[in-house]
């Protein structure tokens, strides 16, 4: 046998990954980083009370996680005032992404996303055969009105669009979101990736229903809530299309110690509040450490910052790989103009002082190396 017979899709796509994780960067440099702050983990952790959870359901692991993940539901419904039926929960949203693109999304269909923006759900639809038109930025900000004008001119059975946004940690408010969707064509869906939602100021939210059929919103566990390596996710959205999931999605993809701990996350309203403190100074140190440095922070709805080094991309990249160098573990935006700026994660006092005495040294191997160039 020669091997597999691949579908054609399959065989003309790539074998890659959106992001190469940190700890294959540190198999690669051979040695481990002093302060992780590439990935937007939430290295405060989760609360304990999660904590605890998880750890009671050590002895239960043997079996299967409730398919249905019928605790988590009724207590997300009853946090955000909706129905059980408006909520599946899923593998994170990355999962939950895939799933939905699964579900609407054949080959040769349009879906649009900004130019720069999560690369993981430009991965999903190019994986189902999707055809992506991409919207720049608008400075630094996604460009929601131009992404529903897009996909009306290509007739796009998606549009998605991050608030707060990654990379670039900008916010648009849910009245002007609310306001934009009055152009959305009605076949169209719109995806609100409200990843970063609980960092964002209250005028964020979008004041709209929960079942409102044009918007399917996800949010995770995986940031506020400091359990990434989880991997909880959940979708709110019209029940008819939540229902859909059941169709396609991984039924016992949710462990229980993940279920557990979500839930416990959830009901601890005092390690949130204590939790975005310490993001909300975190950001403020990083905005003192670029200024200290002759650099400019964006302002920022999330727990990290793209900080301006002041030129284009490459030279930002010469910063991250001096930093990297030093143990120091940052990413950048992949596309030009907003790769003239490093993304720092927010993190702890002492991480956040490593970074403090990385940084001039990383700035001044990138000027030597740009002037080498030009001699």
């Amino acid at each position: 046998m020669s091997g597999p017979r691949y579908t054609d899709l399959v065989s003309a796509l790539p074998a890659s990954v959106p992001f190469v994780g940190p700890e294959e960067m540190e198999r690669l440099r051979g040695a481990p980083f002093t302060a992780r702050l590439g990935a937007n983990e939430n290295v405060f952790g989760p609360s304990p009370k999660a904590i605890a959870a998880m750890q009671a359901t050590s002895g239960e692991i043997w079996m299967y996680g409730d398919p249905l993940s019928w605790e988590l539901r009724q207590a997300l419904a009853a946090h955000h005032g909706c129905g059980i039926e408006n909520i599946v929960v899923g593998e994170g949203i990355d999962a939950l992404l895939g799933y939905l693109v699964r579900l609407l999304v054949g080959p040769g269909d349009m879906v649009v996303t900004s130019q720069g923006a999560y690369p993981t759900f430009n991965y999903h639809v190019t994986g189902f055969g999707g055809t992506l038109e991409m919207v720049p930025y608008l400075g630094d900000s996604e460009d929601l009105r131009a992404l529903i004008a897009r996909g009306a001119e290509v007739k796009a059975k998606l549009v998605y669009f991050a608030n707060p946004d990654n990379p670039m940690g900008s916010y648009l408010p849910g009245a002007e979101i609310a306001e934009a969707l009055a152009a959305l064509p009605e076949d169209t869906l719109l995806i609100l990736d409200e990843a970063y939602g609980e960092f964002a100021p209250e005028d964020a939210a979008l004041p709209l229903p929960i079942d409102d059929p044009r918007v399917i919103r996800m949010r995770t566990f995986s940031k506020a809530y400091g359990m990434a390596g989880a991997r909880v996710g959940y979708a709110l959205g019209a029940a008819e299309l939540i229902r859909s999931f059941d169709k396609i999605r991984n039924h016992f993809g949710m462990n229980r110690a993940a279920q557990a701990g979500a839930l416990a996350a959830l009901q601890d309203a005092d390690w949130l509040a204590q939790t975005r403190a310490a993001v909300a100074a975190s950001r403020e140190r990083i905005g003192e450490i670029a200024a200290a440095n002759g650099l400019s922070a964006l302002p920022s709805a999330t727990n990290f910052v793209a900080v301006d080094c002041g030129a284009d991309g490459a030279f930002a990249k010469a910063v991250l790989d001096a930093l990297v160098a030093q143990g120091v573990f940052v990413r950048m935006p992949f596309v030009a103009p907003q790769n003239r700026c490093i993304r720092i994660s927010c993190g702890t006092p002492a991480q956040m002082d490593l970074l403090a005495e990385a940084l001039p040294g990383a700035l001044d191997a990138a000027r030597h190396a740009r002037a080498a160039e030009r001699t």
